[in-house]
């Protein structure tokens, strides 16, 4: 395994009020080749949720950067996960993104496994003249290296050396919970998806969820439109936000080990929100604090690329690396199991007018997103400066809402919400910067 010297990339020295990052990080290519072996093959990764493999034989296919990943239940209800390649010859093996199926046959020679991985049939064999060397292989499907779940999502890792996906979760783990604990039977995925891709590096989504920075300027179209129907005007019962109330609103982030953050907003209309109705389930069920943050406006980052975003409504969010400048971006609604019909169209109704290639905002986002990855062509700017905002308010370890929550982030921060703090984006980049380095975890801590 090859590591970089990231001294030269990641700027990092708080103490100075110094945190920047080199335009290399999205735009060169070798690194790009790096990060897939050293970032994403040296962490977990989303893969799905079980609500999506919830019978024997189901299934999702997945990937963990450029590795393609079959996870399955089998028909004794045990969940693994391959590599989603036929080992006969490397041809990706399953291709539905989900579905149910007793048996996976490879569409080029024919080979056949069942969902716990074990070949069942090679096509032909008895007339192959197959030598015993060949006989003597293992042509099951390759298991990966670490499969496992938490509050019903499921994540897998190429390496056996990460650390348990409890420590790995660690402090963010209740920000995981007030989204999968929003039903009293659980979450699903609510049918359908949105995928689309952009021309710009992976980061940028990664970076720009946790950026409040940028709202009043990029989205400012979606604003207007929200005006106008609060004005009765257009699709009037799509229980938007008054946005001009929630930028009035306290935000406040948090910093943790292993690349995490989250950031949130005090919410203005938390009657617009598809949980406000049956809130009091809610309370009785998961405590009145962990209830009360359940309507803030909240975006968690789970290192390396996904996200569970509860700004506008509930969804996940997978961004795909697939080259140093085209990304995949891959979004799901969630929502409680049995949700009440009339509840569920008020979720899909926000879902759709935010999210998506046909929303109102993405678009806005993906276009400052190719915008961003042609000026790192440019010569000689080398240092991006989008990583000050809130240092000087910044605070170590848990502030009074961090203790209100009962977690130990390792920086905390809150304010007004034009503060708009890029703090958030400190924890990712030196945990990249760590792992594109080869140091130990130990020296993972946040030096803020």
């Amino acid at each position: 395994m090859r590591f970089v010297d990231t001294s030269a990339l990641v700027d990092d020295r708080p103490h100075q009020g110094v945190f920047r990052v080199h335009r290399d990080v999205f735009a060169d290519a070798a690194l790009f080749e790096l990060e897939m072996e050293n970032v994403f093959g040296r962490t977990w990764a989303f893969l799905g949720t079980e609500s999506q493999v919830a019978k024997p034989n189901d299934f999702i296919t997945a990937w963990i950067g450029r590795t393609p990943i079959l996870v399955a239940r089998d028909g004794a209800g045990k969940l693994a996960a391959f590599l989603n390649i036929c080992p006969h010859k490397g041809t990706q093996l399953a291709h539905a993104e989900q579905g149910n199926a007793k048996y996976h046959v490879c569409a080029y020679h024919g080979w056949g496994f069942d969902p716990a991985g074990k070949n069942v049939d090679i096509k032909d064999r008895a007339a192959a003249c197959y030598p015993p060397a060949f006989e003597a292989q293992n042509h099951d499907l390759v298991p990966i290296a670490r499969v496992t779940a938490y509050g019903g999502l499921i994540f897998g890792s190429l390496s056996p050396e990460v650390p348990t996906l409890d420590d790995y979760l660690g402090e963010l783990k209740p920000f995981i919970d007030m989204a999968m604990q929003q039903g009293p039977h659980g979450m699903e995925v609510v049918r359908g998806r949105v995928c689309y891709t952009y021309r710009g590096n992976w980061k940028l989504q990664m970076e720009n969820a946790m950026d409040q920075y940028h709202l009043t300027s990029v989205h400012a179209s979606y604003m207007s439109v929200m005006d106008k129907r609060r004005q009765g005007e257009g699709h009037t019962d799509a229980h938007q936000f008054d946005w001009n109330k929630r930028v009035l609103q306290q935000s406040g982030m948090f910093n943790f080990s292993h690349g995490h953050s989250v950031t949130w907003i005090n919410q203005a209309e938390v009657e617009k929100r598809p949980i406000y109705p049956v809130m009091d389930e809610i309370r009785s069920r998961v405590g009145a604090v962990k209830a009360d943050w359940m309507l803030k406006a909240k975006i968690a980052l789970i290192f390396p690329n996904f996200q569970i975003a509860d700004g506008t409504t509930l969804n996940l969010r997978t961004f795909r690396p697939i080259s140093v400048g085209l990304t995949e971006m891959r979004l799901h609604c969630i929502a409680p199991i049995g949700e009440d019909p009339a509840l569920r169209r008020w979720r899909l109704r926000q879902f759709e007018d935010f999210f998506g290639a046909s929303g109102f905002a993405s678009p806005d986002d993906a276009a400052c997103f190719e915008a961003a990855q042609r000026g790192y062509a440019a010569r000689p700017y080398d240092w991006l400066q989008g990583y000050s905002r809130g240092i000087t308010s910044l605070r170590d370890g848990a502030d009074e809402h961090a203790a209100q929550l009962g977690i130990r982030p390792v920086a905390s921060l809150a304010g007004d919400f034009d503060l708009n703090c890029e703090t958030t984006l400190h924890s990712p980049y030196r945990e990249w910067a760590r792992l594109m380095s080869g140091r130990s975890s130990g020296e993972n801590e946040l030096q803020s």
